[in-house]
């Protein structure tokens, strides 16, 4: 097994490239928050010698997972869903106690390590990779999308459950938030089914509801054992820490609206094809084909040289052999487009590159497919896209302006149905408002503290 000191330099090597590929969110109180809970519970581990980090990454993504060597992350996303201290506390007490079982570790082989630097930094999409390259994420994190299995996943909660009591919170919580992410895993296979594509689900390792597990029940049951006499639940305490977060898609990185994409600081819309799913990366905007067929990628370089967009194909894209090409039409700004052959997540394969200049940046899109009838079928579509490529109107500024968290009071008339008539959420408003709140799938707002989006 791989020695700590070098488990220690693994974890020191990755999380840059992490917080990279995700971003930190910026909000320092939160953070100090999360790492004050986080440091508490990791006083009672196993591995006290250990420094603990822990990064709230600004992610959409209903994500939490560690590092070898104590680097722990939950995406805002996920902390969304939770609805008091004591829930984030099982939440990162799960994820330490990953880190005292050395799991990760335990996964960790020479043949993958090579590989892991690759994987990390590169753009993963999840419906396009193969399983080899799905499995490289497992090896750095507690279920980087699908967990390491049952047995390791139960051990980190009798393990969390144990530093929970410790610490002087109720073991439950780990119910609690096991039942949240089982709700939204539900509601995200529906809303998979309907779009026809890939459930993504963080903690996929039960059939039931976790209330119903047995060996779940008894962990939780062995650890309240050492739990103190009141236990902290902090509901008021956590709900502050999330009034004014960001929901959904970061101002920073742009604003998915149905099939449109809003970046305000970068001043720019557009509009992908009706059915196609839309990835919004750090670095990139993927759209991938219903079928998972075909897929457009969106980059932006800055523009160091006053050269045409044929010769930015040329010289920076380094693009040989290009056919079927032509200035861009349709549109009112300056772009070129061709084909040629491009290494791409289907292998090489032809590739639609359109570049289009705006305000002094080069916007590159990429569009290929698995097969030949799947590339001819997105070719014009890439287009149609790159035409709807726009400078921002002034209505268009309000909608890139993006979500946000809004702590309210309620009473006992208040309804889900009513909270969601003005809610901007644009799809299903009142079932993500009844998840984030955990009241899903027939649960009342109740006279309390709710959560809305505004």
């Amino acid at each position: 097994m791989m020695s700590e000191e070098r488990e220690i330099a693994t974890g020191r090597k990755f999380d840059p490239k992490i917080r990279k590929q995700y971003g930190v969110y910026d909000d320092p109180e939160l953070q100090a928050y999360v790492t004050r809970i986080g440091k508490k519970l990791a006083a009672q581990s196993h591995r006290q010698n250990l420094v603990y980090r822990f990064t709230v990454l600004d992610s959409p993504e209903v994500n939490a997972f560690a590092l070898p060597g104590g680097y722990i992350y939950i995406t805002r996303a996920l902390m969304a869903y939770l609805n008091s201290e004591a829930e984030l506390a099982a939440v990162l007490g799960h994820e330490i106690g990953h880190v005292t079982a050395k799991h990760a570790v335990r996964q960790y082989t020479t043949s993958t390590a090579a590989s892991i630097g690759y994987t990390i930094g590169a753009i993963f999409i999840p419906e396009l990779a193969n399983q080899n390259t799905a499995n490289l994420f497992n090896i750095l994190g507690s279920a980087l999308i699908s967990g390491y299995g049952r047995k390791y996943e139960l051990e980190a909660d009798r393990l969390g459950a144990e530093y929970l009591a410790r610490s002087g919170y109720d073991p439950q919580a780990i119910l609690g938030v096991l039942g949240i992410l089982k709700n939204q895993e539900e509601f995200e296979k529906e809303l998979a089914k309907i779009e026809g594509r890939e459930a993504r689900v963080y903690h996929g390792v039960f059939a039931s509801h976790p209330s119903a597990d047995k060996r779940l029940q008894e962990v939780v049951a062995e650890s309240k054992q050492s739990q103190a006499t009141t236990a902290r639940v902090g509901r008021d305490e956590f709900l502050a820490q999330l009034d004014g977060m960001v929901f959904g898609d970061s101002v920073r990185q742009g604003i998915r609206y149905d099939q449109k994409f809003f970046h305000r600081r970068l001043g720019f819309a557009l509009e992908f094809p009706p059915d196609w799913r839309i990835q919004n990366r750090p670095n990139q905007i993927e759209a991938i084909s219903r079928d998972n067929n075909a897929v457009m990628i969106l980059t932006v370089e800055d523009l160091n040289r006053h050269i045409s967009p044929r010769e930015f194909m040329l010289e920076r894209l380094r693009l040989k052999k290009l056919k079927q090409e032509g200035t861009l039409t349709g549109t009112d700004l300056e772009g070129y487009t061709a084909i040629a052959r491009v290494h791409g997540p289907f292998g090489s394969r032809n590739t639609r590159v359109t570049v289009v200049y705006f305000n002094d940046r080069a916007y590159i899109f990429r569009a290929t497919g698995k097969t030949d009838s799947a590339f001819k079928a997105a070719d014009e579509l890439s287009l149609q896209t790159a035409r709807s490529f726009h400078a921002l109107t002034g209505d268009e500024h309000r909608l890139a302006e993006g979500l946000r968290i809004e702590i309210i009071d309620t009473n006992e008339n208040d309804s889900f149905a009513g909270l969601a008539v003005d809610s901007p959420i644009p799809n299903y408003p009142a079932r993500i408002l009844r998840l984030i709140n955990d009241k899903y799938p027939e649960g009342r707002p109740g006279k309390g503290k709710l959560k809305v989006i505004r």
